[in-house]
């Protein structure tokens, strides 16, 4: 099976991520999403880790919501020791799983400093990568200069972008709006 591995905090999930989702299983004909729980991005604030298991708990409650999806929350990180990098997640799912394919998906946002990732070399050369567009963000230039980047470092470079849609909506201005009191409802998946 082709599986997107879909990676990140997800705090919480909203209209955004469902959108990517959908767009990955209808446009681009991925089997299925596994939507893999960070419980630590190596770059984000180490606070989240706390509440990891908890936000794993409610991919998996808005997932339910969304049963014509073919998503599937994974909590494999919670599993992996620190620190959460992405080359142990893919080799993970790998091993677990090893007649499937991995795609990994990113934003645009992360695209730019994806050649400093752990192990960047072999994400790029061993794992496709697909990238939807963010708000603020020029995809075509990131990825050219990615292309750049890896020509001379001569590793191989399996990253495409997408035409996903743009839900301009981060999780961060969600949990302001909770803090503000507001109803953000319509906003979450």
């Amino acid at each position: 099976m082709r599986i997107a591995v879909y990676p990140g905090s997800f705090d919480p999930l909203h209209i955004g991520h469902l959108a990517i989702m959908e767009y990955l299983t209808g446009e681009q004909a991925f089997d299925q999403v596994y939507l893999v729980i960070s419980p630590q991005n190596p770059f984000k604030d180490p606070s989240k880790a706390a509440n990891a298991r908890k936000r794993y708990e409610d991919a998996v409650a808005a997932v339910k919501r969304h049963p014509e999806l073919r998503v599937r929350p994974d909590d494999i990180e919670l599993g992996i020791p620190p620190p959460n990098y992405t080359i142990k997640t893919l080799d993970a799912l790998k091993a677990r799983e090893p007649g499937n394919t991995f795609t990994l998906v990113m934003g645009a946002d992360n695209l730019a400093g994806l050649s400093r990732w752990r192990c960047a070399r072999r994400i790029l050369s061993d794992y496709e990568t697909v990238v939807y567009p963010r708000t603020g963000f020029d995809s075509e230039k990131l990825l050219r200069e990615l292309r750049e980047y890896c020509r001379g470092k001569h590793i191989a470079c399996h990253v495409r972008l997408i035409d996903a849609p743009l839900v301009d909506i981060s999780s961060t201005q969600i949990r302001k709006a909770i803090a503000r009191g507001e109803d953000v409802s319509k906003l979450l998946m």
